[in-house]
């Protein structure tokens, strides 16, 4: 393991297995490290393969005293970045829990440490704990160590500095209930679990109404998500008696939490959370890669799932349709109005390229849709204006929303923390549509295209060169994170679009081979 001295974050740190991943790796975290901490000194440590990561929150005073505030699991990683943690560990028993307390004690005692620090280890399946390194600060996790001791770390690092002794002896430390922080980043999911996003926010809502949900989070609507700063948008965190309460809290937060204007990685936090290894807490640091070999691809719906999801798109779409109907002031218009008198909807919806046909039909705020031969009962206040829905399908009660909708049929929907883009048309406009010309899809097997926004660092080839698979042909910089960008195929290079400084956008050419 090849890491920034003076780093953090998952910065300036590359595994290497061999000569070459070595030679990589000392060039991509020296430069990473003097652009995020201004000092480019490495050093190399053994790597441990599949541990978890576990910390423990100390905290000491100018006394001598030093406390341990029992542990935060901190395994979901993304780049060696820290995803999702919650507090207690699962994992850990009470024997483990106090040695690696009193360990992170003893080095706190003996650096004569004074304030609220992290000391962090990996462990191995069989509890056996590795000191990783300490940080001499309050982690962006500390929340759920507050949630679980009753204790406010920021109030106790100020007491600290001012002089004071610690209020509290280990005995005091208590864990009441369970807490999780997920992080919520301005990122795309479904690149690399998360390659950085930026855009304005326009719409912003945080699900602070439920109970045992904190949001930390400095963000506001119109804030700008730039790619020089950390994509964080902010932390979630939910509280709960026991551990299955705070991870159903947080499915419930994920489901009403509204972020408009930037990518965001919600649908990824929501299915990790209600994963089945996650749930039995069989975690490592290489959860995401071995849950999702192939990357992120969304929630994968079941058919009850899916059947919800038409119901629900079916209703929107007639809901949109009957308010489209509606006219102020048409007692006292002139001209006369005549409503189309539908008593039944028979609609085309594309989803995830499947077409399928319902029919619906509405009473009130209750549609009736009928779904391959099932009926099913979609009951809601079709408040189309509000970036919420709650919407109960037969007897079941989710939480939507409705990103966008267009007059052409096309809407995208936030289900299940996925959002899914669906078609919809009536029966006659879909038999008229087939007689469109589909657009054809664009060759990309001989560009290369930035698959996130940032600044180009180095470009290694030029045009007239000859470019093998896998060979790199730029580096680009994004959240202070380098990412080597290289050629899908052999062949030799027709024209360059891009040269070191520039900032390029998600999408933009990058190179075309001939």
């Amino acid at each position: 393991m090849i890491k920034a001295s003076a780093g953090g974050g998952g910065k300036g740190m590359r595994i290497a297995w061999d000569d070459e991943e070595t030679r990589d790796g000392f060039r991509f975290s020296s430069q990473e490290a003097a652009s995020s901490f201004g000092d480019d000194r490495l050093l190399i440590e053994k790597f441990i393969d599949n541990p978890r990561h576990i910390e423990i929150q100390v905290l000491g005073d100018k006394h001598g005293n030093a406390l341990w505030l029992n542990e935060r699991e901190c395994s979901i990683q993304r780049r060696n970045q820290k995803v999702i943690e919650e507090a207690p560990s699962i994992f850990l028993d009470s024997v483990t829990r106090s040695a690696m307390g009193e360990q992170a004690v003893a080095l706190a005692k003996a650096v004569k440490y004074s304030s609220a620090g992290t000391v962090e280890f990996l462990v191995d399946s069989k509890k056996n704990f590795y000191f990783l390194e300490m940080n001499t600060r309050l982690q962006v996790e500390h929340p759920v160590t507050e949630c679980i001791t009753g204790l406010d770390l920021v109030q106790e690092m100020i007491r600290v500095a001012k002089g004071y002794p610690l209020r509290h002896t280990q005995a005091d430390i208590p864990i009441n209930g369970w807490a999780v922080e997920c992080r919520v980043y301005a990122e795309d999911p479904y690149k690399s679990f998360g390659l950085p996003s930026i855009g304005r926010l326009s719409q912003y809502q945080e699900p602070i109404h439920l109970p045992g949900v904190r949001v930390d989070s400095g963000i506001q609507p119109g804030s700008d998500i730039s790619i020089y700063y950390d994509p964080m948008i902010s932390k979630l965190i939910t509280y709960g008696s026991n551990r299955t309460e705070a991870l159903k809290r947080m499915e419930d937060a994920l489901d009403n939490y509204v972020i408009r204007g930037v990518t965001h990685n919600i649908a990824l936090l929501r299915e990790v959370i209600i994963n089945s290894r996650f749930v039995k807490g069989d975690i490592n640091t290489k959860f995401l890669s071995d849950v999702y070999p192939d990357g992120f691809k969304g929630h994968k719906l079941t058919e009850n799932e899916r059947n919800e999801l038409l119901a629900i798109a079916s209703s929107l779409f007639v809901a949109s349709q009957l308010r489209a109907q509606c006219f102020q002031e048409h007692e006292n218009s002139r001209v006369p109005i005549v409503r189309p008198q539908v008593a039944n909807w028979e609609l085309s919806i594309k989803l995830n390229d499947q077409v399928h046909t319902v029919v619906a039909s509405n009473s009130g705020k209750t549609f009736s849709v009928e779904v391959y031969g099932l009926k099913l009962n979609v009951t809601s206040t079709w408040n189309l204006a509000s970036p919420l829905l709650s919407v109960n399908v037969d007897g079941i009660q989710r939480t939507i929303q409705c990103l966008s909708r267009e007059a052409g049929g096309n809407m995208s929907i936030q289900f299940l923390g996925t959002v899914y883009k669906v078609h919809i048309l009536t029966k006659l406009a879909a038999e008229l549509s087939k007689f469109m010309l589909e657009k054809v899809a664009e060759d990309t097997s001989s560009i290369l295209r930035s698959p996130m926004p940032g600044m180009v660092v180095a470009v290694s080839v030029k045009p007239g060169d000859m470019v093998t698979e896998g060979q790199e042909i730029c580096v680009i910089e994004a959240m202070k994170m380098q990412n080597s960008m290289t050629a899908g195929k052999t062949g030799k290079v027709k024209s360059v679009h891009c040269k070191a400084g520039d900032t390029v956008g998600e999408g933009d050419l990058l190179m075309e081979l001939q």
